[in-house]
């Protein structure tokens, strides 16, 4: 039953000719569940009054054991709805049937009370001409099927100094996580936009917006962040908990970084261990002699930030669609002293081939290669780390993605001795904690690799599920020969989408804040199959509420 004692709910249905009863009966249902009400609480169906005598709408009407109510295109036109469509506009006057009916319907069984109780209504319809009266509000925006509409509406009455909300309206059991038991297989929950969503579009990037920025403080399926779901490992958590017990004593690095040596046949003197791969970014920026840094994007935003924050006025080299996102080392200033790039790179998901990075390589020239997500790549194919003959190499690896290290803050950087001892001069003392310095001696064993190698394998057959998904819809495409745990799409307005999205408890990343990218982009980590398979049936919700 409806909350605080509000009014009874009443939908709103718009619907094709011909479509039949147990497809708006399907749609119905999932809209009360979603209100986390029932067939009991609803008190009419509303609708164009060109669709009252709809055999689909009498006999869903009459299943619920309601009344159809009737409204003229004039009507409902004059009533603001929060998500008008341009196909219903056209057809009926009206930027959403369902939605309008919903609210008119709403205030008119309010009125109609009012009316019998105190002698002050308007008879059943509202006086303002078709607007929907203060106070009518919708429990449930439009909700689509393949051939209709439907959403449901009540009535609050206003009272001074009271702010009136849907949120208020609703039963305290509702505002689950998408997925978890209970919970509606293909509508999940709204849930309110966080206030980063705020960003507004510019010519400027945001280069400090991160993923994890989409799932603060709230509630949603994490589609957004690229770490590996159900991580920690046991084994590794239980390493990281045991060495709590050494947390009097300073940090010494020297276990963890023959670890790393040896796990790339290097010397020690080649490995730098970091506060997770963004500092080295920062470290980058501030200790080397940079005269003209050059950025390959689209990729990860961190470096050149970093690199900005320094004080260094950054070039950028942009990749384009056409192209597939690859790289081609002739775009690349040949006065560039510091090139970035990511293999594969976040978020195109593109993995370049080696000689290709390799071949940016010059006299007097660092070239920095994020390889942040090169041990979710079978095999790690392509991948510079371990190379000793390509001249101001320098690689980055995480820990944090693979093995769910990023409250950890753990990764490493693979250089020339002299640009390592460059960095550690630059770098604070005892900047990685024990318990960081542990896992990552951990994750360097043999039986670790072995671990994330099956996690690569598995990683790539359940990407695959996801591009077959995508593949389904007319509306989407995918950069082609996605690598990485992630994948990049393209849709128009992409931006409102990934709105709907939200409120259907999905998480994704937006595209806008990486250069070379705009509004219509976003991308989305890889996850396991039931997940990717609510998501996908949450995108073809969102793309069917667009229109």
């Amino acid at each position: 039953m409806l909350s605080d004692g509000a009014a009874s709910a009443h939908l709103g249905v718009g619907a094709r000719p011909g479509t039949p009863v147990a497809e708006i009966l399907a749609l119905v249902g999932a809209v009360l569940r979603e209100a986390g009400l029932t067939g009991a609480d609803v008190r009419s169906l509303a609708t164009l009054d060109a669709r009252a005598a709809e055999p689909g709408i009498v006999a869903a009407a009459a299943a619920l054991g309601v009344p159809v109510r009737g409204f003229t295109a004039g009507e409902l036109a004059a009533v603001p709805v929060p998500h008008p469509s341009e196909l219903p506009l056209a057809a009926t006057g009206t930027a959403s049937v369902a939605e309008a009916a919903a609210l008119l319907a709403a205030g008119a069984a309010m009125d109609t009370d009012t009316d019998s109780s105190t002698g002050t209504g308007t008879g059943g319809r509202a006086e303002t001409g078709g607007e929907a009266p203060a106070g009518a509000v919708l429990l449930v925006p439009k909700r689509k099927s393949r051939r209709a509409t439907c959403a449901i509406a009540t009535f609050a009455p206003f009272r001074p100094n009271e702010v009136t909300s849907v949120a208020r309206l609703l039963p305290l059991t509702h505002g689950y996580i998408a997925g978890e038991p209970g919970s509606p297989p293909t509508i999940p929950t709204p849930h309110t936009t966080a206030a980063m969503d705020t960003h507004t579009q510019s010519d400027a990037h945001d280069l400090r917006h991160h993923g994890d920025a989409e799932v603060r403080d709230e509630k949603l399926i994490d589609l957004a962040v690229n770490v590996r779901t159900n991580t920690p490992p046991d084994w590794l958590r239980k390493r990281i908990a045991d060495s709590l017990t050494g947390l009097a004593a300073y940090p010494d690095g020297r276990a963890a970084r023959a670890a790393v040596a040896e796990r790339h046949d290097l010397s020690s003197n080649r490995v730098f261990l970091t506060a997770g791969a963004a500092e080295a970014f920062v470290l980058l920026a501030r200790a080397l002699p940079v005269r003209r840094p050059v950025v390959v994007h689209p990729q990860f935003t961190e470096p050149e930030a970093a690199l900005r924050d320094a004080g260094h006025e950054v070039g950028r080299v942009l990749l384009c669609e056409e192209d597939g996102f690859r790289l081609d080392p002739a775009a690349v200033p040949e006065d560039a002293d510091l090139v970035v790039i990511g293999n594969p790179t976040n978020p195109t998901s593109v993995l370049h081939p080696a000689a290709a990075i390799a071949a940016l390589a010059r006299p007097g020239r660092t070239l920095v290669v994020d390889e942040a997500f090169m041990d979710a790549v079978p095999g790690e194919r392509e991948s510079l780390a371990g190379r000793t003959d390509v001249p101001g190499l320098v690689v980055l690896r995480s820990l944090t993605k693979t093995w769910g290290l990023a409250g950890l803050r753990i990764g490493y950087v693979l250089a020339e001795p002299e640009t390592a001892a460059a960095l550690e001069r630059a770098q604070p003392l005892w900047p990685v904690s024990t318990p960081a310095l542990v896992a990552a001696e951990a994750c360097m064993s043999r039986a670790a690799l072995a671990e994330a190698e099956h996690a690569a394998h598995r990683i790539g057959v359940e990407r695959a599920h996801l591009l077959a998904g995508l593949a389904e819809f007319d509306e989407v495409r995918t950069v082609a020969g996605a690598e990485g745990p992630f994948v990049l799409l393209r849709i128009d307005g992409a931006d409102a989408v990934r709105e709907r999205l939200r409120s259907l408890g999905f998480a994704v990343r937006r595209g806008d804040t990486f250069p070379g990218l705009d509004r219509n982009w976003l991308r989305l980590a890889v996850r396991d199959r039931a997940t990717t398979n609510r998501f996908l049936q949450a995108l073809d919700q969102a793309l069917l509420i667009g229109g």
